[in-house]
This record gives structure tokens, sequence and C-alpha cells, in this order.
């Protein structure tokens, strides 16, 4: 049995989309600090290497998280949830944006999301 497998379900299905987002976002925006000079093409393929490592997490939490119960609309908010928590951390400390109170207010309407998805 696998180390994943010993897991509770969330952590299974919410850790691996929370890692797939990491990629997702480096592949995504990376390029825009460390390739803004190069070929449009080029930074497109190096974003899909990337990328190649968000979907070999991602897929397999959605596919743990639906076999698991959570539905499809439940597995897209936490999704659009954990984007937000690694975008911001992000911008701030990687590509050097500044923090806005923006991103508070986005946060806040994602946790209604929640609320209403989630709810009985």
């Amino acid at each position: 049995m696998s180390f994943l497998a010993q897991l509770p379900l969330p952590l299974q299905t919410f850790g691996l989309l929370l890692l797939s987002n990491l990629f997702m976002t480096f592949a995504w925006y990376g390029h825009l600090k460390h390739q803004s000079g190069k070929l449009w093409w080029v930074a497109a393929l190096t974003s899909w290497g990337i990328a190649l490592f968000e979907y070999l997490l991602q897929v397999p939490a959605n596919r743990i998280g639906h076999a698991g119960g959570y539905s499809l609309a439940q597995l897209k908010i936490a999704q659009e949830v954990l984007t937000l928590a690694v975008f911001v951390p992000f911008a701030v400390f990687w590509m050097g944006e500044p923090l806005k109170l923006d991103y508070l207010w986005a946060g806040l309407c994602l946790m209604g999301a929640v609320y209403f998805i989630f709810r009985a």
C-alpha cells in the first residue's frame, strides 16, 4: 500500500491539488519573470513541460476525490481556493508584486463559494 493511500481522503485530494497548483502557477506565470525576453513559443514549451507535473498530480487528485464522494462542483471550488492560496504568495514573494487588500476580498468571496458548495 502506498503512503498516499494511508492518508485521509481530504488530505489525499486537497494535498495533491495544492501541489498541482504550485506547478500550475509556475507554468502559467513563471515565464513572465524569467523568460520575458525570449520568444513566446520558448516560454510555451517550458510551461508545457512544467504543466506536465501539474497534470500528474491534478488528475489523480480529482479521481481520488470524486471516487471518495466529492462532487465535481466541490472539487472545482476547492481548486479555485487553492489556486488563490498559492497565487498570492507566488505573486508577492516570487514575482515581487505588492500585497493587495483585493486578495483578501477575493478570498472571502471564495469562502462564500466554499460554504454554498460544501453545505449539506
